[in-house]
């Protein structure tokens, strides 16, 4: 049951207005009832509504906003989005990141009790379901961005991987690239084992299921695709596509290939995963699946925004398509 500014009252023996005002940092409670109060919200747990905090000053009209690091290259495009749709609804946007890991996670969830802001946006770095969760369930409304296909209970905007990666099986098969190297993520993550189900899928019913062995997880980073087409080509292992489950990673396996003396697309054909801003650029540019990243951040700050003006809607998901985009790294020049 989601404990109420009135439990916290009635525990603390206040009033409701005051414990408002510790809420909101006024300075008209003394420093006893104050430490009184805050030990009373961290014990039960408390997430104060919009109202609550606003109860003595209004809604603060401003959200929240967790993402794992700005360094991704996919999260200006997300960031992008979402600021667009808040700042048209004349809400202010509040960012916070997991920079340190664990240290910056426990920071946030300490401070949540006692920031103003309204609702919250989650870009999710690892570990950290559990926590939005329960931010949910104790009344803090909640919108996971990129769920990594893990299909949180409370509302959440993804894209659809798994015909991503049908449609990039499709295109190589088109090309009559029979034998891929597909360079997943980590496999722990739904989104990557639905783009290799979709690409798999594909690949087996026209004929050619999938080689274990030419399917290798990886880690997202260019290094680490560089590394692993390099690694196969010393072994004598031969493929006449790449499928990397991200654009990083399909960059490193174009530096490998150009390394091995190997052309791109004539002897081996590349696609990647995301469409960041940098697949435009390499060289030959990159075929890659587009992921609506920014469309993504629109999604979830108007679902969110809808339950702060009162627009009550279930806890849902929004599953955004995904699109090919057909460049020199699998048809040429």
């Amino acid at each position: 049951m989601r404990v109420t500014i009135a439990d916290v009252a009635r525990i603390a023996g206040v009033s409701k207005t005051t414990v408002s005002r510790v809420l909101n940092t006024r300075g008209d409670v003394d420093q006893a009832t104050r430490a009184h109060v805050r030990e009373v919200i961290e014990r039960l747990g408390y997430v104060p509504s919009s109202g609550a905090v606003g109860l003595a000053r209004g809604s603060s009209r401003t959200v929240g906003m967790l993402v794992p690091s700005l360094t991704w290259p996919w999260m200006g495009e997300v960031l992008q989005g979402v600021v667009d749709t808040v700042e048209q609804a004349g809400f202010g946007l509040l960012l916070f990141t997991c920079n340190r890991g664990a240290d910056s996670v426990e920071r946030f969830a300490s401070q949540v009790s006692a920031r103003a802001f309204d609702g919250l946006l989650a870009v999710e770095p690892e570990d950290t379901l559990a926590m939005l969760t329960a931010l949910h369930r104790k009344g803090l409304p909640v919108v996971l961005i990129d769920d990594r296909g893990r299909h949180p209970t409370f509302p959440h905007v993804t894209a659809a991987n798994r015909d991503g990666g049908a449609a990039a099986a499709r295109h190589l098969l088109s090309l009559e690239r029979h034998r891929p190297l597909v360079l997943t993520g980590p496999l722990r993550f739904g989104c990557v084992r639905d783009r290799l189900d979709g690409f798999g899928e594909v690949y087996a019913e026209a004929g050619h299921p999938l080689d274990a062995a030419r399917v290798v997880e990886g880690d997202f980073t260019e290094a680490d695709g560089r590394a692993t087409v390099d690694r196969l080509l010393r072994e004598g292992e031969t493929f006449d596509a790449v499928f990397a489950h991200n654009d990083l990673a399909a960059i490193g396996a174009l530096a490998a290939l150009r390394a091995a003396g190997l052309h791109v697309p004539d002897d081996v054909a590349v696609v990647g995963f995301d469409d960041i801003p940098m697949a435009a650029l390499t060289h030959p540019t990159l075929t890659t699946v587009h992921q609506p990243m920014r469309m993504m951040g629109e999604t979830a700050a108007r679902m969110l925004l809808a339950r702060l003006t009162g627009e009550e809607q279930p806890d849902t998901s929004a599953v955004l398509p995904t699109s090919m985009v057909v460049r020199q790294s699998t048809v040429g020049v």
